[in-house]
């Protein structure tokens, strides 16, 4: 099995090591000639969303991610990444991939200040940590999509189909459960 790591901007280190923990082989998606290697599957770091949108753009990689997403490949959205795969932004015009039928708030619990740590269940792994920074939220589901995991009411990962995002950084921590329920989706 072999994972692309989106490493235009953001937190795709953090996921190269929790992936190297794992065993499992990864590489970097930073320019279109990457995307013509071999991928199981993709995670989509945390980090920028609009300089990651303009920047799959500017690098010609847009097109062919959201082809491949749409065409079942299987994709992690952390953070950032849930937003350029959400197909509603609640407070931003943009949409970006557009492919998981979620409702997404950016920034929904305010700026640095607001960032925060805490434990809660996630639904087919268990207690998970989760480290939110700027973090978005999902306000609202389509048919389809799979709820696993709320904090404070709102919710914060789900799945549908090929897709899982999370709004938390399971990265920054050292637990691998959430890396390994995506591996598990790829088998």
């Amino acid at each position: 099995m072999v994972i692309a790591v989106l490493a235009v901007q953001g937190s795709f280190f953090e996921h190269e090591q929790i992936l190297e923990k794992l065993g499992v082989e990864y590489f970097e998606i930073r320019r279109k000639a990457d995307l013509d290697k071999h991928f199981d599957g993709l995670i989509l770091p945390g980090g920028e969303s609009t300089t990651m949108g303009k920047l799959l753009k500017e690098l010609d990689i847009f097109d062919t991610l959201q082809k491949k997403i749409a065409d079942g490949l299987p994709v992690y959205g952390t953070c950032a990444g849930m937003i350029l795969l959400a197909n509603n932004l609640s407070n931003d015009k943009n949409v970006y991939f557009g492919t998981m039928d979620i409702t997404v708030k950016r920034n929904a619990y305010g700026r640095q200040l607001g960032s925060f740590e805490t434990v809660s269940d996630v639904k087919g792994i268990g207690e998970v940590p989760m480290v939110f920074i700027r973090a978005p939220y999902i306000e609202s589901v389509g048919e389809g999509v799979d709820v696993l995991a709320t904090v404070n009411g709102n919710i914060v990962a789900a799945r549908q189909d090929n897709q899982l995002a999370t709004s938390f950084h399971p990265e920054l921590t050292d637990d691998t459960s959430v890396h390994q329920y995506f591996l598990d989706m790829i088998k």
